[in-house]
Formats: structure tokens, C-alpha cells, sequence
């Protein structure tokens, strides 16, 4: 049986689409929902809040990294034993990936919303869309903002709003009767609320496992106003779904490897950005994952092979440098077995960080830059590695303002094009080790994860 989702989206970004989102997920689940959490796009941080609020993990929805016809698959397999799932979006609701071309080209090959908007992964699950409206500046005029977007697409039903920033009962009033007469009603109204600010810095918000208390006390406050100000019971009532296809399945018809070698996962406050699936076609491809604190604990018993994702290791130079011990078995295991680093996980493998020492697997330095680096690749995979071949192509996601610098020559892990049409040679290959900026979201290269876990084996049984 589908379960019944309802999307949360908005006009753009800033909107407070997470605050009702995550508030909505622990509101229902506090009325005695089983509610399950999603997040549109590439965002690693907004799904931790959401775990904490659903008490499931989060997971994400990107028709771009995985392709339109996995997000169906995955949504059945993220929302297996819910009653209701709750879908945050991303930036804009009609806000997607821009095509290539000539600046306002029109992108034929994706007709309807744009790819990876929200809209159009409320279309893929038949969701309906409940606009977040930031009323501060408002009037009568959030009237035409509201039809515009109820009418702007025909394949995107909007059921409602809930207006966001509030500023007196009176102005309430007025908007309510706005909305109304633009024929789409609404399901609350939530007053100015500064308890609910959660501490941000260059990549976004601070990240769940980081802020530690302060994320629980922000996502019950965030529960708590959605309580009294939203009709949840309502949203409950309108959620729908028309994704009719068989759940993703981790380990699909493949055989694990054999011996369980244990791939140890770094996690803690550094290294927090790992999609769930990743650990799961882990496990499905034969290995026992465990994972471990780089800035306190030394790598697992057994440790066969390591995955790196990113995170914000630039925040925590001393404390992982600090942890010598593991640094060397870092370097250590990195001459003799499989090592998959992303972002964060590339900066940890180099020399150092902005001078402070990491494990010095690759020669060279990262620092932190003001520059954002932001968007998707569509890249190739430059020489065969412990998860690709050669030649492979994949879609992945860079978001970073860190670089790093390679003192010595070495075979990129990945060649593409960035934002500005310039040619990319992104990371390193170096034996066991793959080391690159990009993204990529395993569950669109399951074969990956058991060409990884089948080095992780070989390693296991020659050691």
C-alpha cells in the first residue's frame, strides 16, 4: 500500500519551509503518527533535523542524482511502515536544475517542472503541495502571489498555505481573507518566533549531530508552534499518493561478498553528510559497517575498508589532528585496502588543512576559500578505482568552499565540466583510495557499493 504523503514547499528559499516541515513531522508524530521523513535535492542537513523529529531517518528525493524513475522505488522503500510521510522541498517550489545552454534556454528534454524541483517530485509521488508563505511585508497583494502559484502549473495541486512570520491577529485576518478569495485555504498562520533560530555558517544550518541539545530543544520548539498553529489533522487528511511500483531493494539480486570484512564509516560532528542508503547497500552487499568518531576514536577492529562523506572537517582542524593515532591507521590502511572519501573526507586524506596535519594519504594541502562551489556534474570516471571503471558516467553534486592543492601528479578521480563550462580534474585515485569533491548518491550506483565492499573482502581475506 502507498502511503500518503503532503509536500512543503515555497516561493523561494528563506520561506521557513524547515521549520514547518520538521515541526509538522514531530506535531503528527506526537498525535501518534508513524511519519516519514523526506528531503527534495542533494541537502544532507535538513534530514537530520527531520530524523530527530520523525524518530526515522531522513532521506532524500533527487530525480537529478538518481533519476525520475528511482524516486518512486525509494520513496516505498523510506516510507515502508509509516501512516504519512512529509516532504520538505527545496528553494523555490518551480526551482530546479538550470539547463545548459544559452542563458533562458527552455530545457525540451524535461518538459513540465523543472528537473529536481519540487514540484516535479510532488508530481512523480501524486502529493499534494502546501505552500510555506513568509508574510512579513504582506498584504492583500499575497493574494496574487498564492493564485499564481496554485495556477502556474497544471500538474502541481496546491491544497493550502500556511503563512509563516505572522505579525498581529489583524494582519491574520487579512491574509486569510486574501488566500481565500484566491480560492486556496489555509491551514495556519504561525506568529513571529525567534526561539526557533538555529545556528547557521557557510554551508547552511549547523548540523544536527553538532548543535547536540540546542537541534533537540529547536526541533520540540518547532513541533510546539506547529502544534498550536497549524491544523495538522487536516494536513493528515489531504495527504496522497499514487506511487503504484515495487520498494527499492538494497541488495537487488546480487549475491553479497563473502566474510562480512567490516568497513568502518567515519561519522561524529566532522563527518556528518551520508546518504542512508549508503550504509544500507553496505550491509546488503556483505559487509558489517561500523561506524566511528574520527576527532575521539581509532578506526574499528578489523577495519577492512573506510568510507569518508563529507562534512565540515575545516570546523574541527585541532581535534582531528589531534587524534594521531588514527591518522596512522588512516595512512596505514589506505596502502593495503579500499578507501571512498567525499569532500570533507578528500580535505582529512591530504597532507593538511589550512596547515594543521591530517593523514597525509595524499601529498598536498586543503584550505578554506571564501568561494562557494556549488551545482551538479554530470562527470566521468578518469581511470578504473575500487568503485568505478573507467569511462563510467554519473551525476553528482558539488558543495563545498574548501580546494585543495596536489603537490604531486596523480590520476583525477572524476572529469567534468563546472558551472562555467571549464574542464574539472576532481580528486585523486591512489591505489585503494578514491578521493574527489563530488557527491554522488549511492543508490543510483548500487554497483558501486559491491565492487567497493567485494575490494573490502579481498582485503579481509589477504590480511
Amino acid at each position: 500500500m502507498t502511503v500518503p504523503a503532503v509536500v512543503i514547499a515555497a516561493p523561494s528559499s528563506g520561506s521557513g519551509k524547515t521549520t514547518v516541515a520538521t515541526g509538522l513531522m514531530g506535531a503528527l508524530r506526537r498525535a501518534g503518527q508513524r511519519v516519514a521523513p523526506f528531503k527534495v535535492g542533494p541537502d544532507y542537513i535538513d534530514p537530520g533535523y527531520h530524523t530527530l523529529a520523525a524518530q526515522r531517518p531522513g532521506r532524500n528525493l533527487d530525480p537529478v542524482l538518481v533519476g525520475e524513475e528511482l524516486i518512486g522505488p525509494l520513496y516505498r522503500h523510506g516510507s515502508a511502515g509509516a501512516d504519512v510521510a512529509v516532504v520538505e522541498g527545496v528553494m523555490g517550489l518551480f526551482d530546479g536544475r538550470i539547463p545548459t545552454g544559452a542563458p533562458g534556454a527552455a530545457d525540451t528534454a524535461h518538459p513540465g517542472p523543472a528537473p529536481g524541483s519540487t514540484a516535479q517530485v510532488a508530481a512523480l509521488l501524486g502529493a499534494p503541495v502546501v505552500l510555506v508563505v513568509d508574510a512579513r511585508g504582506q498584504s492583500q497583494s499575497v493574494a496574487a502571489l498564492v493564485h499564481g502559484f496554485a495556477t502556474f502549473d497544471t500538474g502541481t495541486r496546491l491544497a493550502g498555505v500556511i503563512l509563516n512570520r505572522v505579525g498581529s491577529a489583524r494582519h491574520e485576518q487579512v491574509l486569510r481573507a486574501a488566500c481565500e478569495a484566491a480560492g486556496v485555504p489555509v491551514l495556519g498562520a504561525l506568529p513571529r518566533a525567534e526561539e526557533l533560530a538555529v545556528p547557521s555558517r557557510h554551508l547552511g544550518l549547523v548540523t544536527a549531530a553538532e548543535h547536540g541539545g540546542g537541534a533537540r530543544a529547536a526541533v520540540e520548539a518547532m513541533t510546539g508552534l506547529i502544534s498550536r498553529h497549524v491544523d495538522t489533522a487536516a494536513i493528515a487528511r489531504l495527504a496522497a499518493g499514487t506511487v503504484t511500483c515495487p520498494p527499492w531493494r538494497p541488495g537487488g539480486d546480487e549475491p553479497p561478498a563473502p566474510g562480512r570484512p567490516v568497513v568502518a564509516v567515519a561519522a561524529g560532528r566532522a563527518f556528518t553528510f551520508c546518504y542512508t542508503e549508503h550504509a544500507e547497500l553496505l550491509r546488503a552487499a556483505g559487509a558489517e559497517v561500523v561506524e566511528f568518531d574520527p576527532m575521539r576514536d581509532t578506526l574499528p577492529a578489523g577495519a577492512a575498508a573506510l568510507v569518508l562523506p563529507g562534512g565540515f572537517p575545516e570546523q574541527y582542524p585541532g581535534e582531528l589532528s589531534d587524534n594521531a593515532e588514527l591518522r596512522r591507521q588512516v595512512a596505514d590502511l589506505a596502502g593495503r585496502g579500499p578507501v571512498y572519501a567525499e569532500c570533507a573526507g578528500l580535505t582529512y586524506l591530504m597532507a593538511d588543512l589550512d596547515g594543521t596535519p591530517m593523514c597525509g594519504v595524499l601529498s598536498g594541502s586543503a584550505r578554506f576559500t571564501p568561494r562557494l562551489t556549488l551545482g551538479y556534474r554530470e562527470a566521468v570516471a578518469a581511470v578504473d578505482s575500487v568503485v568505478h571503471t573507467a569511462g563510467q558516467r554519473v551525476v553528482g553534486h558539488e558543495f563545498h568552499r574548501t580546494t585543495v592543492d596536489f603537490a604531486e601528479p596523480r590520476d583525477p578521480a572524476w572529469i567534468f565540466r563546472d558551472a562555467t563550462g571549464a574542464a574539472v580534474h576532481d580528486g585523486a585515485v591512489r591505489g585503494g583510495v578514491h578521493a574527489s569533491y563530488l557527491h554522488t548518491h549511492p543508490a543510483a550506483h548500487p554497483g558501486a557499493v559491491r565492487r567497493f565492499v567485494a575490494h573490502a573482502a579481498a582485503t579481509k581475506l589477504a590480511g
